[in-house]
């Protein structure tokens, strides 16, 4: 995700500090994984070298006391970005692959390497499914697009552990 494009969209609701910029940003996209407050300043900084944002003066708040505010250029910027469809990531050269086919060229298990991992996409799809019953709406939908990826990953080891020895005799010399 873009947080450049992040902040700016929630600058356009109006002027904002940092500090008030990360928390909107931890509250709605980084629960898991929040913004540090250096990487809040950088990349205000970097907007503001570019003319996404200014920096509005407070009276009486002292240097140290910066409001951010979109600019003309920046609110452009973020409705281009939204107008602009994702990349959908195919994974056609994933880790898992890599290591069901050496499994197979080092004489390990290849059925093991893809039962382990199995094991460990059902125990993150219930984490998952508990995290989505307590959460609200957005964390559900998080939630729903990560449990969809997982599923579609278990549909991949079902039919590669049905393949395991064509793929064998496929890899191996």
């Amino acid at each position: 995700m873009s947080v450049g494009r992040a902040l700016l969209g929630l600058l356009e609701n109006g002027p904002r500090h940092g500090y008030d910029l990360k928390r909107s940003y931890d509250e709605r996209f980084g629960t898991d994984r929040p913004l540090a407050y250096g990487q809040v300043y950088s990349t205000l900084a970097r907007l503001l070298r570019n003319g996404f944002v200014e920096v509005e003066s407070e009276p009486g708040a002292g240097p140290e006391r910066k409001r951010y505010a979109i600019t003309e250029a920046g609110v452009a910027d973020v409705a281009s970005w939204l107008a602009q469809p994702e990349k959908p990531e195919p994974y056609l050269q994933s880790t898992l692959y890599t290591k069901v086919v050496l499994a197979l060229l080092t004489g390990n298990d290849a059925t093991t390497v893809l039962d382990t991992q199995r094991a460990e996409h059902l125990r993150l799809m219930r984490e998952l499914t508990r995290r989505k019953e307590t959460g609200d709406l957005a964390d559900q939908l998080v939630c729903d697009h990560a449990l969809f990826h997982l599923e579609a990953d278990l549909r991949w080891l079902e039919l590669t552990a049905a393949r395991v020895q064509q793929l064998a005799a496929h890899v191996r010399p």
